[in-house]
């Protein structure tokens, strides 16, 4: 079993649906990402603050397994927990129906730190993330 450190409510907007009546598969990465942009910024980490100091975070690699679809008004919750894998963070995400926690996606999204332009770690972060790996 997963242990999530981090989830965000949501629901579906009808515009994130396809013909189908289903959510579109690509509105699921934007989920995940604003999980991952939330969880950071309740930790006090800021993507702009990291920019302006020659930081930048970024996707590397996205695996989705799709298992069940959300519709249009259903509320879900996102789940994530964080490694660090080599020089990568790694979030695994999960995204559950509301309210019978049907699992809809699960997803493990790779992502590195560029510092100036050059592949880096960063201890700070490294630390940042050690703490959540020991809950």
């Amino acid at each position: 079993m997963e242990n999530f450190i981090y989830e965000l409510k949501f629901k579906v907007r009808d515009y994130e649906c396809d013909l189908q009546g289903i959510v579109n598969n690509s509105v699921y990465q934007n989920y995940l990402e604003h999980t991952r942009h939330e969880f950071l910024l309740a930790n006090n980490v800021s993507f702009a603050r990291l920019h302006d100091e020659g930081i930048d975070a970024v996707v590397a690699r996205v695996e989705i397994a799709y298992k069940n679809s959300l519709r249009s008004g259903d509320e879900f919750v996102s789940k994530l927990y964080v490694k660090k894998e080599g020089v990568k963070y790694v979030f695994y995400q999960s995204i559950f129906r509301l309210p019978d926690n049907k699992l809809c996606v699960k997803a493990k999204i790779d992502t590195v730190a560029v510092v100036n332009g050059k592949l880096s770690v960063l201890p700070a972060f490294d630390k940042f993330v050690e703490n959540f790996s020991t809950l």
